[in-house]
């Protein structure tokens, strides 16, 4: 079989740092060619991979100020269209724009639909020659017809399991209200605990006025955006992930690599997470930072190599790759 995955560019695959639809298709590149697909990975030219790699940007345009991220996707998609025609199938991990152009892609077009911007963007997913998967049950639209929901696989041996955890709480991913940064310090304060902030500033404004007061190098520390093995030893060295959303997460990548760490969740019940979460096993799903604060003294309760076990069972990278072979069989079956 023959592979084209169509990745993001806005960094490189996989991300040095920040980038998770970049890290999943890594992940899933490296298993289909270790299970012995022939694979070509459209990605950014100083993407690191296994795969053939292909591709006209020369890095992520979030990294090169000099580069418009909205023309070099085009012109990535371009690119890859044009060459759709040497594969069996064309694997989309780059939202809706290559979906106004599928009628050009000569292979069978799947998309995994990593989330919806907003209800107005369902009119590309719904008029596009391609087939769909969803990650997660919850971020579904009804208007479109799907093939599967796959779960988000993570490299589990770059997650070390941490029998002990530590005394800190932690809060992982981008700093915006989406992800809830200031709800997790006041759930920290109350619970009389550290707290250890890790990610990009995606909302400036938010950071500025609503989290870098409370920065004080000693109940909350902010780390920066943390590359993979500072993220396992910052997960793995906390009591609890504070995951305190305030939007509908279509999955949640933060979250599975905690619970393969061996640290329990705290996060509000929206989206994705009581589907990611499993409630008294990797964690609590609570409503608001009272409840949130108050099961943190609950969090001893919880078994910590039960949760590796569930991230084994449930989000390994090696489950995620056979889903997608699964999916593939599919595709070509229907595509004839």
């Amino acid at each position: 079989m023959k592979v084209g995955l169509l990745g993001p560019i806005a960094w490189r695959t996989p991300p040095l740092h920040y980038g998770p639809w970049e890290q999943v298709t890594s992940l899933l590149a490296e298993g289909l060619v270790a299970r012995g697909v022939d694979v070509t990975l459209f990605a950014t030219l100083d993407s690191v991979t296994s795969a053939t790699l292909a591709g006209v940007s020369p890095r992520g345009y979030a990294e090169d100020s000099g580069v418009d991220g909205r023309v070099m996707e085009a012109l990535h998609v371009a690119y890859a269209f044009e060459r759709s025609g040497e594969f069996d199938l064309v694997h989309n991990h780059l939202d809706w724009l290559p979906l106004a152009f599928s009628a050009h892609c000569e292979a069978p077009l799947l998309t995994t639909i990593h989330g919806f911007s907003g209800p107005k963007i369902v009119p590309a997913y719904a008029a596009a020659k391609s087939a769909y998967v969803s990650i997660s049950n919850a971020d579904r639209a009804p208007q479109l017809d799907y093939l599967a929901t796959v779960y988000h696989g993570i490299d589990l041996d770059a997650l070390p399991f941490s029998a002990t955890g530590g005394e800190d709480l932690v809060i992982l991913g981008r700093i915006h209200p989406d992800k809830g940064t200031a709800d997790a310090i006041d759930i920290a304060r109350r619970a009389g605990r550290r707290l250890v902030i890790a990610g990009i500033v995606q909302d400036e404004g938010y950071f500025t006025e609503l989290v870098r007061p409370h920065i004080d190098d000693d109940r909350v520390v902010y780390l920066g955006s943390v590359g993979p093995a500072q993220r396992a030893q910052v997960l793995g060295s906390a009591l609890a992930l504070l995951h305190p959303i305030a939007f509908a997460e279509p999955f949640g990548l933060s979250v599975v690599e905690s619970i393969a760490s061996g640290t329990p969740v705290i996060a509000y019940p929206l989206g994705a997470m009581p589907e990611v979460v499993d409630e008294g096993v990797t964690g609590f799903l609570v409503e608001g930072p009272v409840a949130a604060a108050a099961a943190v003294t609950r969090v001893n309760e919880l078994d910590r190599s039960e949760c590796r076990r569930v991230a084994q069972r449930r989000f390994s990278a090696a489950r995620m790759v056979e889903d997608y072979l699964f999916v593939y069989g599919q595709l070509l079956d229907r595509s004839g």
